[in-house]
């Protein structure tokens, strides 16, 4: 696999991320508005990539970030540390009133019938101030990085933040290195300043550079504008709908080597069918489906991802990655927060049919 993608062999860096650090905070079952206490996940879609392949897959990754010098820029930095994550920060001041903040997502976790809500206080955020120039990708990639990430909605939140991406997706391209980007289309982030109309427009721009797209049907048409799958899905874990969309992918960006996407069928807020399925190289590779038991249902797209991606970096073949991947995924859903705290062991283990009989 490694040499249809030509992964390189070694780097400082296995992987390195660019995108938003933020703070969940997290009342569990109970929703906001009745909420009296709360928990703090550190998060962000292109951080949890990194995280999760340092922390469970023992891999050597990076962000490159906006950080702010307050309590909670300090409170989320102790996090990237403990997660293993080497940082790349552009650092600001904040001036004690009304920023610039580390941007609050605000999440409960549902429960049965009832749905996880998911609402932001973005305003005056750092991240988005982010823009090119702002750090040196000569001296990064010189040192060795052998996969470069980023995503949608880092992309989403700002006039800035998508040109950045560019600009670094261009220096890991002339380094040498992977490129991939999770498409993760957020209606609500894009809304305020453009919409799908922007969004199409500068996700265009990016996936010009992008050697791997993770993204499900919704995230590939309304981040690239391509129209819908050709074939109905007999259910949410059919693949062929989504595997009927890569002709489509590939007419407006012919250079993308691999799509892959998690594949769910939400029966309640606690149960969901789960499969993975990855298109690479004109291939489809399809992981097997099992029934979730859910605590947590956030950055489970990005556990996905990021034992993909750890297949690939391994040298694994594309269908273990995906199984990898889809391991990964599935356990992450199990814990609490966007993060991983499962290890290396465990995913293997059930990416090849284990069961979750009592560990003696």
């Amino acid at each position: 696999m490694s040499n249809e993608l030509n992964i390189k062999s070694d780097g400082a860096l296995d992987l390195l991320s660019l995108g938003a650090l933020v703070h969940r905070l997290d009342p569990g079952i109970v929703p906001f508005r009745k909420a009296t206490e709360c928990k703090i996940h550190v998060s962000g879609g292109e951080f949890n990539v990194a995280a999760n392949l340092a922390d469970c897959f023992q891999m050597n990754t990076g962000i490159a970030t906006a950080m702010v010098e307050y309590p909670i820029g300090d409170l989320i930095a102790e996090r990237v540390r403990a997660m293993g994550v080497k940082p790349f920060y552009k650092r600001f001041k904040h001036n004690g009133v009304n920023g610039p903040n580390m941007a609050t997502v605000y999440s409960d976790r549902g429960h049965g019938v009832r749905a996880p809500l998911v609402f932001y206080n973005r305003s005056n955020e750092a991240a988005a101030q982010l823009k090119p120039g702002d750090f040196d990708w000569n001296g990064i990639f010189n040192a060795g990085v052998r996969w470069f990430h980023s995503g949608g909605i880092f992309a989403s939140l700002s006039e800035t933040t998508g040109e950045l991406i560019i600009e670094g997706m261009k220096a890991a391209k002339k380094a040498g290195a992977i490129t991939s980007f999770d498409l993760n289309f957020r209606e609500k982030l894009w809304a305020i300043w453009g919409g799908e109309k922007k969004a199409v427009e500068v996700v265009g721009r990016i996936v010009e550079n992008v050697d791997v797209l993770v993204g499900n049907e919704e995230d590939l048409q309304k981040g690239l504008g391509i129209p819908g799958p050709d074939v109905a899905a007999k259910s949410k874990l059919d693949p062929s709908a989504f595997f009927s969309m890569m002709n489509n992918v590939l007419g407006k960006h012919p250079h993308v080597k691999i799509v892959a996407t998690t594949l769910r069928d939400v029966n309640s807020t606690n149960r969901h069918g789960w499969s993975a399925v990855a298109w690479v190289d004109g291939k489809t590779h399809t992981a097997p489906t099992c029934e979730l038991d859910v605590l947590d249902r956030v950055g489970g797209g990005d556990g996905f991802a990021s034992g993909f991606f750890y297949g690939l970096l391994s040298g694994e073949s594309p269908n273990e990655a995906v199984k990898l991947g889809w391991a990964h995924g599935a356990l992450l859903t199990t814990f609490p927060g966007d993060t991983t705290m499962a290890t290396v062991e465990q995913v293997r283990a059930f990416a090849r049919g284990g069961c979750p009989r009592i560990q003696r």
